[in-house]
């Protein structure tokens, strides 16, 4: 069996599905002009390209991702976004009708300053698309009260997140940097569903059902729309959305949970396989 030659942050996007990925394409809407920043091997890239038709320009550090990258457009800038000159590399390309990060704020020294610099490159009327892992989900809590904090090779404890936000703070953030929250969703997994579902399972009943109570303890990620302030929009406060509950659509939540475990860590001739299977389910 060969070993599948994935990137770390390489992954299958279902357009239809209710994964981060999934939404920030949505948002991003067809025919604009966008860039992209933390691009990576370009998962979302090219998506936005070939179903959305828009036209990407991209900024991505790793060199191995680049490559990938390359695949689905040839505007790459190579750019350290904790260093406050990378929009200097876009004065040809500026301004943007969208800025999508996706995944990408938590990695960073100063997101703050970082939320500021791509607000200064939207056209007047442009927005930012941004997803952002949730730290205060239940499985988190879990980890915390088990005194087990382990970083991970991905997901919300991914090793290379630098900074953790909760909703409060994600709202403080995108105020500080003057920006208006327009539209916001929530990726909803329970937490035997994550990939802390052990130290889930190790709590006493009696704190799981406490816990429980938490109404954004399943809030695994959140995907803002956000634009410059404007006392015409709707300012949309993140405290203030309702929880889908995950017994609405079972099916679809089983199926797009199982496309993202297949698109990172199953080889290949056990991906299509199951493909096949979910796309006739």
């Amino acid at each position: 069996m060969t070993k599948d030659n994935r990137h770390n942050y390489e992954y299958d996007v279902y357009l239809e599905g209710q994964t981060a990925p999934a939404k920030v394409v949505r948002m991003v809407g067809k025919n604009k002009k966008v860039l992209e920043i933390g691009a990576g091997p370009g998962s979302i890239t090219k998506h936005l390209v070939k179903s959305g038709n828009c036209i990407v320009t991209a900024l991505e550090i790793d060199q191995e991702a680049i490559k990938k990258l390359s695949e689905f457009t040839e505007s790459i800038y190579s750019a350290d976004l904790n260093s406050e000159s990378w929009p200097n590399l876009l004065e040809n390309d500026s301004p943007f009708e969208v800025i999508v990060a996706a995944d990408v704020l938590e990695h960073l020294y100063d997101p703050w300053t970082t939320l500021r610099l791509m607000k200064n490159l939207l056209t007047k009327d442009g927005h930012l698309v941004i997803s952002l892992p949730h730290i205060g989900h239940n499985a988190i809590c879990a980890c915390l009260l088990n005194g087990d904090f382990n970083y991970r090779d991905w997901g919300l404890l991914d090793r290379t997140h630098i900074r953790f936000f909760g909703l409060k703070n994600i709202q403080a953030m995108f105020e500080s940097a003057d920006l208006a929250i327009n539209q916001a969703e929530f990726v909803i997994v329970r937490p035997e569903e994550t990939e802390f579902a052990e130290s889930w399972k190790k709590l006493p009943t009696h704190v799981r059902n406490a816990l429980s109570e938490n109404k954004f303890g399943s809030v695994y990620q959140v995907v803002i729309k956000a634009s410059r302030k404007n006392e015409k929009q709707n300012h949309l406060n993140l405290l203030s959305i309702p929880i889908e509950s995950l017994d609405s659509k079972p099916h679809e939540i089983i199926t797009c949970r199982l496309r993202v475990l297949t698109a990172k860590y199953l080889p290949t001739s056990i991906k299509t396989r199951l493909k096949k299977i979910l796309n006739n389910g």
